[in-house]
């Protein structure tokens, strides 16, 4: 039996979406859409327009790009009518979502920059809403992805950006089946699976049509489960998991008066789906107000930050017990005096506590029966006490849900006063679980790459005499000695662990007594010039240092001024001494000026921190000047922390249980091709407590799902790899006698399976050149070939050609090998420079291959062999080499921004002057800027290509001059 071709998968999906009531309608190209809309929004608000209202209508449409689009659709557009009425339009139906008037039509045609012709486009009241891109089965899903973003680039924008209001994209190639948010700069790994409440996916397309894209359905998605991100200006679309667990909630509320729980693992996505359960809450008649209740200060700040982000202004937090009552009364007035009622709360349970205990028990008491929902967050922490009693009692009409991702079992629950409770206890039934084993496998978290770094670990290559397996005397564990091998270690291997410190690590340790230890000797070793890590830390008085649990917090209220101002609540004022010290080196690396004699200060130190780690996602961070590399903590930060740049912890505390899975998942977010795991480097023996707590939140069988396997494994899939790729290509030399286009596809797939594999190997301690069946110089001539092909396919793209090349995913992120930089090169120069005549060519092609296989340095190779060839020879002492390359790069600098400026007519300061604000600041100038470096400005018509070519020219001179250039 033939595949499926695109156009049976198109017609098939087509004819299935008529029975599920859209309506087909013909929509061939610009002049045939514009002329649809305008039927159908005059159809889905019941009046006519004039064509001169119609357009201004499509004016107030086209304005912004896909962020501001999203909140279009979403308003109501006020106009004068020709005959002096005011006139509301409305794009969609929020509320009623099965009002909305749905349509599917099939091979659009848009011209941008380039024709396009789009697959299958669900039209809703006229503006396509959901865009599907197909594929033939047995091709990669992924370039349906890649044909999406070309659509983005290319045309999406053109006929007054009507594209641009698409908030779902779905991507299938038969079999399998995915969905995603619309925005700029995304990732295939931002792609789902739908799934359905079981977490069983639901891949081939008739059954994901049938599930998702049913009018009610797919209405409900875009009107409540779209989350628009204030913060990073773009779109997020809840995950199956998440979608459950809130109607799960919302109908308990509606139809019930029970409580519940969510188990949802730790990196899932927890805030997103309880922030979408409160704002779908707060909005139901019956409920008087939505609490969000979290553990820890710095929570409570977090929460109120990604509430906002998600919807600006949707939350306040309170400031003292005094402002949650006010809020509770409707009373709560801002720092500004301006009265706010909101109906959704975030608060600490601290200040939950004190706010039903007291003389303030009396000012709520005409609250007592009104209906509250209360969500707790991480409520595996902190609802093991009086406080869960006092809340039910007072409030006797409210229902309590609790979300965590390491629930309390009979096997893991600690005893107080009130005896071993679990969660079932306190919140009744689960009403939806999604564990580590369904995320990893749906790849919305990374598995762990876990290596026990000690005597048992008798590899070559990790082998060190740290004393650890199995030993429990504190005077062995605490001894300087071997604190300063385990230093050793993390500095000898912290590159490699962090991609040459592209990102972070937190290191967990068992006390502040040995954190003041390890800081110390790690900065001892900085200043005898031995690293040049930027190593922060913080830790609070009341850390129990015995604790195996992996929770500490920023105190609340009291307990911060208590690790603030007052010098005798340390446990020794030495603690409190050093802290101040650790900040003033914090200070003086960042330009900062944080202290723990003032309350907000150190709060603020601790924000700093925070920010710091997770901004470094960001495109604007600027790395060289804000980059921490490691914090060392006994317990802050190891739950409740999320930051996708962080991708290492160092460990040098008995960890267990739910502690031992929060502490891990600080490192394994997901981010891009190159961070393929959560790095754990553990200097004490945490094998049974690592198997044991993988078994009691998931399964037995879990255990090989959530580790990743011993190198030995990965080294032999390496060797498989390498053995397709020899079939096809025997010599790197071979890629250039590959005959199609069908046979480069080969090598590249193939290719790319040898890079990941290679990706992997080179986490691990124990990878060694020496123990592979291929030479670091072939593979790099291997990885020059790839990136060869990459190029041609830019250089068609560029020229409008077709390639099947062109929407196979390079994942170019894996091969940037982050110790090739500026000074490597001033050493292998050096070597050439007094190599024997008979060495000096085959060196020299080396360096040339090394450059061609790296992805920063590629494009600088044809000045790099110019000075090699032209100034070299007349290089006499090596010495020098460093100053005169310098010298060189600077000249070939200059001529290239004047040969710039000259071919399009730039002003050259000026334009010198936007590219330093770019390099500066990350970005990318609006082409105002640019039109306003020009002698003279463009035509509308032409404003677009010039300005685009203009940004294209700059990008690649500040790639070739500025990038990879420094250290």
């Amino acid at each position: 039996m033939a595949a499926q071709s695109e156009l049976q998968l198109e017609n098939n999906l087509i004819q299935q979406l008529v029975g599920l009531g859209y309506t087909a309608v013909k929509v061939p190209d610009a002049t045939a859409l514009v002329a649809n809309l305008k039927s159908q929004l005059e159809a889905f608000n019941k009046t006519s327009y004039s064509n001169k209202e119609f357009d201004g209508i499509l004016n107030h449409l086209e304005k912004g790009k896909v962020f501001e689009k999203a909140k279009t659709l979403r308003d109501r557009f006020s106009f004068i009518r020709e005959n002096g009425e005011v006139c509301y339009v409305r794009f969609f139906d929020s509320e009623n979502w099965n009002n909305n008037l749905f349509q599917v039509t099939n091979q659009i045609s848009l011209e941008g920059s380039y024709k396009n012709r789009y697959d299958v486009t669900l039209l809703v009241n006229g503006l396509p809403l959901v865009q599907l891109e197909l594929k033939r089965r047995g091709i990669e899903i992924k370039e349906a992805f890649n044909q999406i973003n070309r659509y983005q680039l290319h045309s999406f924008w053109s006929t007054h950006g009507l594209f641009q209001y698409v908030q779902l994209f779905v991507i299938s190639n038969g079999g399998n089946t995915k969905y995603l948010a619309n925005n700029e700069l995304q990732s295939v790994l931002q792609t789902f699976f739908w799934a359905d409440k079981n977490n069983k996916r639901i891949t081939e397309m008739p059954e994901f049509a049938d599930a998702f894209l049913n009018i009610d359905h797919l209405g409900k998605m875009i009107a409540q489960y779209v989350v628009i991100n204030e913060t990073y200006k773009n779109m997020m679309v809840l995950r199956p998991y998440q979608y459950y667990a809130t109607e799960a909630i919302i109908h308990q509320v509606k139809n019930t008066t029970e409580n519940g729980y969510i188990w949802h693992t730790t990196g899932s996505g927890k805030t997103l789906t309880s922030f979408k359960a409160s704002q779908i809450l707060m909005d139901l008649p019956e409920v008087y107000k939505v609490v969000f209740v979290v553990d820890r200060k710095d929570l409570d700040y977090q929460t109120m930050k990604e509430f906002n982000a998600f919807k600006e202004g949707s939350v306040d937090t309170t400031e003292n017990t005094t402002s949650l009552v006010h809020q509770f009364l409707g009373k709560f007035k801002d720092k500004k005096g301006v009265r706010k009622d909101s109906d959704l709360i975030i608060t600490t349970i601290q200040k939950l506590n004190n706010a039903i205990s007291g003389h303030n028990k009396t000012k709520l008491a005409s609250l007592k029966n009104e209906r509250f929902v209360f969500i707790f967050d991480e409520c595996h922490r902190s609802q093991f006490g009086d406080t869960h009693a006092r809340i039910t009692e007072f409030f006797s009409n409210s229902q309590l849900f609790g979300f965590t991702g390491t629930p309390i079992f009979a096997d893991n629950a600690s005893k107080n006063d009130l005896g071993k409770r679990t969660t079932k206890d306190l919140f009744g039934n689960c009403l939806h679980k999604y564990v580590i084993t369904d995320a990893i496998r749906d790849e919305n978290v990374l598995r762990f790459g876990i290596e026990y770094i000690g005597k048992y670990k008798n590899k070559s290559q990790t082998f060190i005499d740290i004393e650890v397996e199995d030993i429990d005397k504190k005077e062995v564990l605490d001894s300087p000695k071997r604190l300063t091998k385990i230093a050793d270690y993390i500095i000898a291997h912290h590159d490699q662990k962090t991609f040459s410190k592209a990102y972070s690590a937190l290191f967990a340790v068992s006390s502040i007594d040995n954190l003041i230890k390890y800081y110390d000797i790690f900065q001892q070793k900085k200043e005898a010039g031995e690293h040049n890590l930027r190593i922060a830390t913080i830790f609070t008085y009341g850390t129990n240092e015995d604790s195996t649990d992996a929770q500490d917090y920023l105190p609340d209220n009291a307990e911060l001024s208590m690790a603030a101002e007052p010098q005798e609540t340390y446990k020794r004022s030495h603690s409190r001494d050093k802290l101040e010290k650790y900040i003033g080196d914090y200070n003086t690396m960042y330009s900062t000026s944080y202290t723990t004699k003032d309350q907000q200060q150190f709060e603020n130190y601790f924000k700093n921190i925070s920010k710091r780690l997770k901004e470094r996602e960001k495109i604007t961070f600027n790395d060289e000047k804000d980059r921490l590399d490691i914090v060392i903590v006994v317990n802050m930060m190891l739950t409740g922390f999320d930051a996708k740049k962080v991708n290492t912890l160092y460990v040098d505390k008995n960890l267990k249980q739910h502690g031992l899975i929060q502490a891990f998942s600080r490192t394994n977010r997901i981010l891009g091709d190159q961070k393929s795991q959560g790095n754990i480097l553990c200097f004490r023996n945490l094998k049974k407590a690592t198997d044991d707590a993988i078994t009691l939140f998931s399964n037995k069988d879990a255990i090989e799902v959530v580790v990743m396997p011993d190198y030995e494994v990965i080294a032999e899939k390496f060797d498989e790899a390498l053995k397709n790729l020899r079939e096809i290509t025997p010599t790197y030399q071979s890629v250039n006698d590959l005959a199609t286009e069908n046979d480069e596809a080969a090598f590249v797939q193939t290719f790319r399976r040898l890079l990941r594999n290679m990706n992997v190997l080179q986490s691990y301690s124990d990878f060694n050149w020496d123990d592979l069946p291929i030479s670091e110089q072939e593979f790099t001539g291997y990885q020059g070939k790839y990136r060869d092909l990459y190029d041609k396919v830019r250089r068609a793209n560029a020229k409008q050609k077709t390639s099947i090349l062109a929407d196979i995913d390079f994942e170019l992120e894996l091969i940037h090998s982050d110790t090739i930089n500026v000074a490597y090169i001033f050493m292998l120069l050096a070597k050439l420079k007094n190599a024997k005549s008979s060495e000096a060519k085959a060196q020299k092609k080396a360096i040339l291959d090394l450059l061609g296989g790296d992805t920063m340095l590629r494009s600088k190779r044809e000045l790099i062999e110019k000075f090699i060839d032209e100034n070299l020879p007349k290089i006499d002492d090596t010495d020098t080499i460093q100053d005169e390359f310098e010298t060189y790069w600077q000249e070939q600098k200059v001529l290239a921004l004047g040969k710039l400026c000259d071919e399009e007519n730039l002003d050259k300061a000026q334009f010198k002057a936007l590219i330093d604000t770019y390099i500066y600041s990350g970005q990318e100038p609006i082409k105002d800027d640019v039109f306003k470096c020009l002698d003279n400005r463009p035509s509308i018509l032409k404003a677009r290509e010039i300005g685009e070519r203009i940004l294209s020219k700059m990008k690649e001179y500040v790639q070739v001059f500025i990038e990879g250039m420094t250290g």
